[in-house]
């Protein structure tokens, strides 16, 4: 049987509502008796007229004084800030977009040239624009791209540029040397476990981060207090420098990543985690922010790399896949770093946001010919004869590793050979045989009297995105390597002569007025207004190159260099644009 709600035949559609205060009727009020209805209309009504009265009562107050200004009339900006700084240029309500593009870009070239704070006369209007303006626009670019964009290496005058060498620092080898951005102070790090600030413009000595001593105990206790030690207990085999110089970073075989504030000279936390030595360090190169933090690399004799945050002084992750202790480190603007791992012959290429590796496998043999024995006098032909003497070394260890830009980067290891790499292929794309020399060993044997070998490549830098790297042994030379425009291959420039074990390199660009701050690093041609640029324009900014030598090797006592001129301490160079 159908619901009696259903079958009912009274019309149950709504009245549409005929008054402006009478709300929407329901089913129950319908339902309701007249006199109901009436009382519910009264009520609205008297609510209504309050209503209208406070809103003129408000009307009333807000027109009181003629002077003052409507909501919308008011000027809500804060009042120590120029108006002008508002408006972007004359707009126009009929004005297309292609337009406004021109116009923007107007002013942003007006504030380039602000920015660039050029006085009336110094330059004219058409070399702003030609050099000045260009130039900069050209760089914004290629510096968010990532890309190789600076070539120098045609233009540095290598033959004997100034030098600074530290005196009297380190009792023991210097392990790494590293300078800050500014070119203000230089730190070096040595096998006794301390750690020297340097002024870069004197030379002197400025501080001295010593070796912490703890109570060698037994159990627990003595792990407990290794870790509260406000310093380092072992040797130091590793630095990295902040790139705002705010924070320097240290390692070695006491297994913490130590931070220090070099503005204080004190310590401020040290990092745990890693089972083993801590082998190499790299900050992240890009300026900190909000939105970029400042970020740390370490590498570690446990195979494994970690990541912290210098913004909260706090551990980030761990990253796996290294089969032996890793040897080098190295880290540009992106969230990527390189890593040489040493015995298991390979250079991993980390993308730290993805969470993933690429792996490039090294261990090449390089044959190397006799410069000497049977090469013809021909000079149609100067390929070496069948007898002639040639030996192949393989590649037991991939040593260190620079990055060139995010996608390239050179690796050497101990057969002496420099490898160039490229993300988008497997097998490296230029290999440099015995870079170094041959390395002479008197043995007491009698079938061999002397054992020769490659001098395996100690050290590599790069200035970053430039077509300029080094790379250092114990030959007594750092020799200087010239990338190929296209990313094809390199080839040798020059050399610098550095008696005993290269450790570490680092290339930098100081601040214009660096050869002024500084008087040993001033050219021999240099005049009382400064060092002149090869096309007559004053300012030119030398390349600083820090090298960080020593006696013996970081990681062990394999290769001994003492003598005369062996000192351990650390260089800089500063390498000057030809005149």
């Amino acid at each position: 049987m159908p619901d009696s709600f259903f079958a009912t035949s009274k019309n149950r559609k709504r009245k549409r509502s005929t008054t402006r205060d009478d709300g929407p009727s329901t089913s129950k009020k319908a339902a309701r008796g007249v006199k109901g209805k009436g009382a519910k209309a009264r009520k609205p009504e008297g609510t209504a007229k309050k209503r209208s009265a406070g809103d003129e009562e408000l009307s009333d107050e807000t027109h009181d004084d003629d002077e003052r200004e409507g909501i919308d009339e008011m000027d809500l900006r804060a009042p120590d800030i120029d108006p002008n700084a508002y408006e972007s240029g004359e707009e126009d309500e009929d004005e297309t977009p292609a337009e406004k593009r021109l116009r923007l870009a107007k002013l942003y070239l007006e504030s380039v040239k602000q920015g660039l704070s050029l006085a009336d006369g110094e330059f004219d209007a058409a070399e702003i624009d030609r050099e000045l303006i260009s130039a900069r626009l050209k760089q914004d670019v290629m510096e968010h791209s990532g890309k190789m964009h600076l070539f120098v290496a045609d233009t540095l005058d290598l033959t004997q540029p100034p030098s600074l060498r530290t005196k009297r620092g380190h009792r023991f080898s210097v392990t790494a040397a590293v300078a800050s951005h500014d070119g203000r102070w230089l730190y070096s790090s040595g096998k006794e476990g301390s750690i020297i600030k340097w002024d870069m413009h004197t030379g002197r000595k400025v501080h001295t981060f010593h070796k912490c001593r703890v109570d060698k105990g037994k159990g627990k206790g003595k792990s407990r207090e290794m870790g509260d030690a406000n310093g380092h207990t072992d040797e130091i085999w590793a630095l990295a420098i902040s790139p705002d110089g705010k924070y320097l970073a240290s390692g070695g075989k006491d297994r913490r990543v130590g931070v220090w504030d070099v503005g204080k000279n004190e310590w401020v936390k040290g990092f745990g985690g890693h089972r083993d030595c801590i082998s190499a360090l790299a900050f992240r190169k890009a300026p900190p922010s909000l939105q970029t933090p400042t970020q740390l690399y370490s590498g570690s004799y446990d195979r494994t790399l970690k990541l912290f945050d210098m913004s909260t002084m706090g551990y980030v992750e761990t990253l796996f896949g290294h089969q032996a202790p890793i040897l080098s480190i190295d880290a540009l603007r992106a969230e990527t770093a390189v890593s040489a791992g040493g015995r298991d012959k390979t250079v991993r290429f980390w993308k730290v946001p993805e969470e993933t590796q690429l792996v490039f496998r090294g261990g090449g043999g390089s044959k190397w010919y006799d410069d000497f024995d049977g090469m013809d006098e021909d000079e149609e032909s100067k390929r070496p004869k069948e007898d002639s003497k040639s030996e192949r070394f393989v590649e037991g260890s991939i040593e260190c590793v620079a990055m060139i830009d995010e996608t390239t980067f050179v690796s050497g290891g101990d057969s002496g050979s420099i490898s160039l790499w490229s993300t988008q292929k497997k097998k490296p794309i230029y290999t440099q045989a015995v870079a170094h020399g041959m390395d002479l060993s008197q043995v007491e044997t009698e079938d061999v009297a002397v054992v020769r070998k490659p001098r395996w490549v100690t050290a590599l830098a790069s200035l970053r995105y430039s077509d300029l790297f080094a790379s250092g042994s114990w030959d007594g030379e750092v020799r200087l390597w010239k990338l190929d425009a296209k990313l094809k291959s390199f080839s040798p420039i020059g050399t610098i002569s550095v008696r005993g074990v290269v450790n570490s390199l680092q290339f930098l660009t100081p601040p214009k007025d660096f050869a002024r701050t500084a008087p040993w690093a001033a050219p021999a041609s240099s005049s009382e207004e400064g060092p002149v640029r090869a096309s007559g324009k004053p300012g030119g900014s030398p390349v600083l190159l820090v090298a960080g030598v020593g006696q013996e090797t970081r990681f062990g006592r394999w290769i001994q260099q003492k003598g005369e001129g062996h000192v351990n301490g650390a260089v800089v160079f500063a390498l000057h644009p030809r005149t």
